[in-house]
């Protein structure tokens, strides 16, 4: 993918973000969904140089991380980068800014799972962040019908879309739009797998 400094491309891209300690199936499975669902042209995986909301024991390295997102892209539609180190930003709204901004043609959706919705409230500048960018709720096992009763998803009721049109008019309406992506909700978890690897939280 070219870089940093960003281009004038023409695409839409669905960005998902994460610690991808260790990167799994259901990351891809939330990927080609979000793909097939919202007509995206590529998605990226963000691996995270550091979560605020995450402790730093039990995490890998990131050059473990990025490897681990690149064993389940493609590299062509599905694509793993380290952009987010490259431009030192930790806080998602910071990403999303310099990406709209390297990047002023492309339209860009946040990809989420429910769970993040739930907590989206404790993300920093979280309501500048869906009204300047789309946001694809992806459900999670146990955790959409409490993200779609929750602070987040009342605040924004009002501009919730039908996944077909949520890049409708993508860059020029006052307030973004957010839908709940149907798919089958993938039992895949990092925790888990850290777990059978012996890796203790």
């Amino acid at each position: 993918m070219r870089h940093a400094h960003g281009d004038g491309r023409r695409a839409r891209i669905g960005l998902l973000g994460g610690s991808f300690n260790p990167a799994h199936a259901g990351h891809r499975h939330v990927a080609e969904r979000a793909l097939r669902a919202l007509r995206l042209d590529q998605v990226w995986l963000l691996v995270s140089p550091g979560n605020p909301l995450k402790p730093r024991r039990g995490m890998a390295p990131f050059a473990e991380r990025l490897a681990s997102a690149r064993s389940i892209a493609d590299g062509r539609r599905i694509i793993a980068t380290d952009i987010e180190a490259r431009l030192g930003t930790r806080f998602t709204v910071a990403t999303l800014a310099l990406l709209h901004r390297r990047f002023p043609r492309a339209c860009f959706v946040l990809l989420i799972g429910a769970d993040n919705l739930f907590q989206l409230p404790r993300w920093k500048g979280w309501r500048a962040l869906a009204r300047g960018t789309p946001l694809a709720v992806l459900p999670r096992p146990g955790e959409t019908r409490r993200a779609l009763s929750g602070q987040a998803a009342r605040a924004l009721a009002r501009h919730r879309k039908r996944p077909g049109a949520l890049l409708d008019g993508c860059g020029t309406s006052r307030h973004a739009g957010w839908s709940l992506v149907p798919a089958r909700e993938h039992p895949a978890s990092a925790t888990a797998i850290r777990r059978a690897a012996g890796r203790v939280l």
